[in-house]
Formats: C-alpha cells, sequence, structure tokens
C-alpha cells in the first residue's frame, strides 16, 4: 500500500531547527531549510529585467537577493552576546555589559550577515544542508 504515496504529498515547504554557533555558548539560531526551488525563487525575485533600445538584459539585485534569503533562511535567535558579538563583526559595544544581549530582530540578522563573512557561511552552510534537518523530526 505505501507504493500508492505521492512523495508531493509527504514534503513540505521548510523545516526548521535550532543549532548552536560554535565557540559561542548559549548562542543559538533558529534556521529554516532552504531548497533548491526556494533559492531559485529568491534569485527570480531578486532579479529584474530591463530594457536597453530593443535589448532586453537581467539585473541582480544582490542587496534585495541576501535580505529575501535572510528572511527564508534566519528564523531567530538567542544568546548572541556583545562579547560575540564583537568577535563576529567590526562593532563598538563599550558602552554595553558584555553579557547582555542583543535581540533578534530582521535588521539584525540581515546586518549581521552583511558584516560577518564567518557568520555568513555558517548560516549558509547550515540551511543549505538537509541533513542539519532531517535528524530533528
Amino acid at each position: 500500500m505505501a507504493q500508492d504515496i505521492s512523495l508531493k504529498s509527504l514534503l513540505v515547504p521548510s523545516k526548521t531547527v535550532t543549532v548552536e554557533y560554535p565557540g559561542f555558548p548559549d548562542f543559538k539560531l533558529e534556521l529554516s531549510y532552504v531548497s533548491r526551488e526556494t533559492l531559485i525563487n529568491l534569485r527570480k525575485r531578486a532579479t529584474k529585467t530591463i530594457f536597453k533600445g530593443r535589448q532586453t538584459t537581467e539585473e541582480f539585485n544582490e542587496d534585495l537577493f541576501l535580505e529575501l534569503y535572510c528572511d527564508a533562511a534566519i528564523k531567530g535567535w538567542t544568546g548572541l552576546k556583545f562579547k560575540y558579538i564583537n568577535l563576529l563583526a567590526p562593532v563598538d559595544v563599550s558602552q554595553f555589559d558584555p553579557d547582555d544581549e542583543l535581540g533578534f530582530s530582521k535588521d539584525n540578522a540581515l546586518l549581521l550577515m552583511k558584516s560577518s563573512s564567518d557568520f555568513d557561511n555558517f548560516v549558509s552552510d547550515r540551511v543549505n544542508d538537509l541533513g542539519n534537518f532531517s535528524k530533528n523530526s
């Protein structure tokens, strides 16, 4: 009877897991799997067709793509202490207690992705690897 089941009925649009950022105890991110189809759709949304004379060209908006990608991939975080931010990006956090936390917002996530290649690489590696999402059902 299991042969009659369609894979389409089993697919879910997204799956979210909580992962700890390496080396930063208590900094946990809620990440959502970004499928190939989702990436293609994000690229399409960030690409605009421009008419120059009789020719059409496509223009890719990297900033828009990163904003859409962050929105799709990063769903939240906890435990991002100011002392960690200092190790991720060039910031001045001297007026804050190093153990206080920066709350999650879409703007904060986007700025951290833009400012920290380590953070960007970590998020991208995790959200594009289905293995990170198949362990936690």
